[in-house]
């Protein structure tokens, strides 16, 4: 029998029980439609999350205060200020790799202006602190490396900040107080939103660091020190560069340091290796579906071909061959699970669409994860529909047409 008119009989067959075939494709509509939706969400979670790791900057590298032992007391990163001034203006002089430099200290205060108080976070930076994290101002300008040497009031504000105490008119120029000392605005950053954390990037106020240490908190070591690359290649080599440094200034070993040196890569794989997990997590849990869809189709294909048995004897008998028939019932098999696979697709990225726009959650329909939906509800249909198509092909035309 010729290819075409295999595909017509097995059409024909389909036709015949149109209710049965939609409920058989339907396993094969839920598991293809489940994959793409699931990975999807996984997929734009990674996603949200890479965009966010990006927005701190370009070819960064953070230091961090370190954990130490200091009386039988342990604390861990940040528990005790470890890097001092000179370990950052060390770095930026020594170090022939690093372009920009920028020593970080933080501090939360409530900050008043116009009669009107608000709660934020405070971060002490060097004049290189937006280059480095590609943060452009909405108006004004970043205090300079003059105002860090001369411990300036001056300061740059998040957009939040910028609504609270300042509604109706422009901050720059103002003057607002922290823990009583007065700063003036000289410039507003452009909105960032949300971080991966769900925290507000825009609520903050950015003042040199020599002014938060000296005039604030009366602090003496950093928080951190943000360091920029020249190029992406040149990140793994000044990262050991500035590890060496370091362990020279504080006599310690990989042992003992007391300082975390990571690099933008490093703090990306670490914040995407949640979101792997959850995507091949639910990705799995959706591929059961594509398996149950299959058994269904097994199962209806062996009903089939015990109610066509009878069909199958007189056509051996007449001079088709077994290959024919296997090739018939395998085809009705495929059909199925395409058909399944097609219309599974529209509901999966349909289903994306619509969790993404009622729950705002983010989604990404890769056409990797299509295609391999598509290709492995054929390969269900495939394997699903051998068995009872080998049956179908291996029946005695004899037995068969005595069959009632």
């Amino acid at each position: 029998m010729q290819l075409r008119s295999t595909f017509t009989v097995s059409f024909r067959a389909l036709r015949r029980n149109t209710m049965r075939s939609i409920l058989t494709a339907l396993g094969i509509i839920i598991g293809v439609g489940a994959v793409i939706a699931m990975v999807s969400i996984g997929n734009g979670a990674k996603s949200m999350v890479e965009s966010q790791i990006a927005a701190l900057g370009e070819n960064l590298i953070l230091v961090f205060s370190g954990s130490i032992t200091q009386g039988g007391a342990r604390t861990g990163a940040f528990g005790a200020g470890t890097l001092a001034v000179d370990d950052a203006e060390a770095i930026a002089r020594e170090v022939s790799t690093v372009v920009a430099v920028s020593p970080e200290v933080r501090a939360g205060a409530q900050i008043l202006a116009n009669g009107l108080n608000w709660s934020t976070q405070i971060l002490g930076e060097g004049a290189d602190y937006l280059t480095i994290r590609q943060w452009p101002l909405a108006e004004g300008l970043m205090f300079t490396d003059s105002d860090v040497r001369s411990v300036g009031k001056v300061c740059v504000i998040g957009q939040t900040v910028a609504s609270q105490l300042f509604p109706g008119g422009s901050p720059v120029g103002q003057t607002l107080r922290i823990r009583n000392q007065p700063f003036r605005v000289t410039g507003v950053l452009a909105a960032k939103g949300l971080s991966v954390q769900g925290a507000d990037q825009d609520d903050l106020v950015i003042v040199p660091y020599t002014s938060l240490m000296r005039r604030v908190t009366k602090q003496t070591m950093l928080r951190s020190i943000i360091v920029q690359a020249s190029s992406p290649e040149t990140m793994a080599s000044a990262q050991s560069e500035i590890i060496g440094l370091l362990r020279q200034r504080h006599h310690t070993t990989d042992q003992t340091d007391d300082f975390t040196v990571r690099t933008q890569e490093e703090i990306a794989q670490a914040a995407t290796a949640t979101s792997n997990t959850m995507t091949l997590l639910l990705g799995a849990i959706a591929g059961v579906s594509l398996i149950v869809g299959g058994i269904g189709i097994m199962n209806i294909m062996l009903v089939s071909v015990t109610e066509r048995t009878r069909e199958i004897g007189i056509r051996l008998a007449v001079g088709a061959h077994g290959s024919e028939i296997q090739l018939q019932f395998l085809t009705e098999a495929v059909v199925l699970s395409a058909f399944g696979g097609l219309i599974g697709i529209l509901l999966g990225i349909g289903a994306s669409e619509l969790l993404s726009s009622l729950n705002h959650w983010p989604t990404l329909v890769s056409p990797t994860v299509v295609v391999s939906a598509f290709l492995g509800s054929a390969a269900v249909g495939v394997i699903s529909g051998f068995y009872p198509a080998r049956k179908a092909s291996l029946l005695d035309p004899i037995d068969a047409l005595r069959y009632e």
